[in-house]
Order: structure tokens, then sequence, then C-alpha cells
């Protein structure tokens, strides 16, 4: 009983913060401003400018179809080349406000913006589960000149949302790339090529496991598809992805 008091004690300090904290700091929307009910959610207005990514889209990749398809019928480029990964799924299309908060995050560290995603995010992983959550890692030196990783907000803002550990260790980018931007669908595999890797003896915190991948968008899954090979080799039972956005055209070459 003592315990369950203390435990109904501290619910009510944590309501009487938060109520005091809304009192203070009246939540916002993170785009444009504008005074909503609660924090971590974007305005009616800037919900309506972004464009949720819905069925039909390919099982493999999340590719939007202009089509009307069956559940789990994969695209002309997972069927001629699957990728790594086991499935992934995106929260909107790459279009509008999608695009607009990406870039914000990506290179204006406006991590307001993050709760947000990862709420639409979790949305989109109904039915789909995971041992462990890993952010799509940055090389060590674009860490240092960003100051930042916007797939390891996201993840850690995923966890307490899906009840589901972050591990952003295991999974490390051992050599520097280019920007994938600007490049067509060949290069950018080529690219990323054997620059991702399970660190050394993390092994066992991967293998047997279900993960779930998280970056800010997917465009020709390369990155991805690229860090799900070295997690497979090293044991993963699966590997499947999140991102906010898709691109929704494919990307040729």
């Amino acid at each position: 009983m003592r315990y369950i008091n203390e435990i109904s004690l501290g619910a009510r300090l944590k309501s009487s913060a938060s109520m005091v904290l809304d009192f203070i700091l009246p939540a916002r929307c993170p785009n444009c401003s504008t005074k909503i009910t609660a924090h971590g959610f974007l305005c009616p207005n800037c919900w309506g400018d972004l464009q949720p990514l819905a069925a039909p889209f390919c099982g493999r990749c999340a590719l939007p179809f202009e089509f009307a398809a069956e559940d789990g019928d994969e695209c002309g480029a997972c069927l001629l080349s699957p990728p790594d990964f086991d499935w992934a799924r995106a929260a909107v299309s790459y279009e509008d406000l999608g695009r607009t908060l990406v870039l914000r995050l990506k290179h204006g560290a406006a991590s307001s913006v993050v709760p947000a995603m990862a709420q639409m995010m979790a949305s989109a992983l109904t039915g789909k589960g995971a041992d462990v959550i890993m952010p799509v890692p940055l090389h060590r030196s674009r860490l240092m000149a960003r100051r930042f990783n916007q797939s390891q907000l996201i993840a850690h803002a995923l966890t307490g949302r899906l009840s589901v550990p972050v591990d952003s260790f295991s999974l490390i980018k051992k050599k520097p790339t280019e920007s994938q931007g600007g490049l067509n669908r060949r290069a950018r595999f080529q690219n990323v090529a054997a620059s991702f890797a399970v660190k050394e003896g993390r092994a066992g915190h991967v293998a047997g496991k279900d993960i779930l991948l998280v970056d800010d968008v997917l465009t020709t899954g390369a990155t991805v598809s690229a860090c799900a090979r070295v997690l497979k080799k090293a044991g993963a039972k699966s590997v499947g992805v999140i991102t906010f956005a898709r691109v929704g055209r494919p990307v040729s070459g």
C-alpha cells in the first residue's frame, strides 16, 4: 500500500509540475509557433500540410505505388535487387512540409520538431515489433562538424513511445562518404558500400535481435541496406527500418 501511495504522490507531483511548465511555457507548434494543446505535436494547419504515407506502397522499401496493389507486393527495384533490410515504413512523403522539417532538423539542428516526428513514426509502426532501436550512425568527422546526429535524436524520442531500448554504440560508420545528394541509384549504393560495421566486441548486442533502424529520410535505401547487411552478418534475426519521410519517386541510374 505504501508503494502504491508513493506512486500516486509521484504522479500527482509530476502532473502539477507539468501544469506549471505549460503555464510558463505553453505548448507551441514546432514549425510555426502557434499555440497548441500539448507539447510534441504540430498545429492542425501544419498537420494538413503533411502527406502521410498510406497504402498502397512496396512491402519491402515503402515506395508509394501509383496503382492498386496487394499488401506485401514489392516494387520492381526490390524484386530485381532485394535490399538487405526486411521491411521499411515511413510516416510522411518527402514533399512540402515533410521535406522542410527534415531539412530543418538535418541542417539547422531544429530539435523541437523531433517529438512530433517520433509521434508520427511510432504510429506508422503499427503491427511491427523490435528488440532494440539503432540510429543510423554518422562518421566521427561528420559528427564533430555537425555536433549532433539527427537519427540518434529521433531514436531516443522513439524509445519512450515504443518501450524499446536504444543502442547507439553497436553500429558504427567506419569511413566517411560523400553526400548522397545528387548521386544516381548505382552511385548511392557504391558510395556507402563497406562504410558501416558492428563495433568490435558488440556482436553479442546484435545476434538474435530484431533490430529497428532509424533514419530521417529514405530515398533509395542504400544507406539502411548497407547497415542491415553488417547487422545480419553479425547475427541479427531481422532488420526493419523506420524513417520520418520517404521519397516518393524512384532514383534512376
